[in-house]
């Protein structure tokens, strides 16, 4: 098939092209590298059946596509917040051009929603059902707020102009290729334990989070996309779940650092608990994740190590 991947050359994006080549699909990337990078598609260059668009999604674009997953948009709050309004507009005005592009094709489309879409949730673990508690004016806003009105788009394209929609809200993912400067926690700790520098925690560090190795994820996407006469809208993580401090203590462990702890102010509206409800993911699509937390953080730091250039 003919499958576009908007921000294709992000830290899941990328993987997810990987496994789209590797079952014979040809694969466009769009992608316009304000957070993605030509290193993490770098080894698709020379493959006949990758091609890569260097392309703002805020601003329309045309291809023959079977299917369109629409990953554009930066995924840490650092990033998110460096441009907010840009932010936005990448999440409702790229998810509409997705959109329109799979109406006038008539490809199936799946949305990479998230887990922010709960805010910070008053239940737990969080189900589908569970409409959330957001902030519509904070500074997560720009991000949360443009993820649940890319979801309110798609369900709308659906019932409106009959467009097939897939909804995924994907939960904490870490792995191979997460970018040394993006602000998330795994990569914040793994990169400062080997630099032998504190580890930073916000508040008392007892917020919790459930952590998904990315073949786990992206296995759950092409399931949702191929698999599903469902739209959605389908939890993706590992339930899991483990405080910022246990976390931190892992990684400290697995590194071999000698680091210490150290403590900032929690940032505003920073989600106290989350973990998915999976139960529908299962039921539906047999997803399970496979990879628990202690191996896909020793891949992820083997990762790091290797990348001695960064360090």
């Amino acid at each position: 098939m003919k499958v576009i991947v908007t921000g294709g050359a992000g830290f899941v994006g990328s993987h997810l092209c990987d496994r789209l080549i590797e079952q014979g699909h040809e694969v466009l990337c769009i992608d316009d590298f304000s957070t993605g990078s030509r290193e993490n598609i770098a080894h698709l260059a020379d493959h006949p059946h990758f091609d890569v668009f260097d392309h703002d999604v805020t601003f329309p674009y045309f291809a023959p596509a079977d299917r369109i997953y629409n990953l554009a948009c930066p995924a840490s709050p650092i990033h998110y917040q460096r441009d907010p309004i840009k932010t936005i507009l990448t999440n409702v005005q790229g998810t509409i051009h997705g959109l329109e592009l799979a109406h006038r094709t008539g490809a199936r489309f799946l949305q990479a929603s998230t887990s922010e879409v709960y805010g910070d949730p008053d239940v737990h673990p969080q189900p589908e059902s569970y409409w959330g508690n957001v902030n519509p004016i904070g500074p997560r806003a720009c991000y949360d707020e443009g993820k649940r009105s890319a979801e309110t788009l798609c369900f709308d394209f659906h019932r409106q102009a009959k467009v097939d929609i897939r909804v995924a809200r994907i939960f904490n993912t870490y792995g191979p290729r997460m970018a040394i400067d993006d602000g998330r926690v795994v990569s914040n700790f793994i990169v400062q334990a080997l630099r032998g520098e504190p580890l930073t925690i916000y508040g008392e560090g007892q917020q919790t989070r459930s952590f998904c190795y990315v073949d786990d994820l992206v296995r759950g996407l092409m399931c949702l996309m191929e698999d599903s006469s469902e739209a959605g809208p389908f939890n993706f993580g590992n339930p899991g779940e483990y405080t910022i401090r246990e976390l931190a203590e892992i990684i400290r462990r697995l590194t071999s650092s000698s680091s210490s702890l150290v403590k900032r102010p929690l940032p505003a509206d920073d989600p106290r608990q989350r973990q998915p409800d999976i139960s529908r993911a299962r039921r539906a699509l047999g997803f399970s994740p496979t990879v628990d937390l202690h191996e896909g953080l020793k891949r992820t730091v083997t990762y790091f190590v290797s990348r001695t250039d960064l360090l």
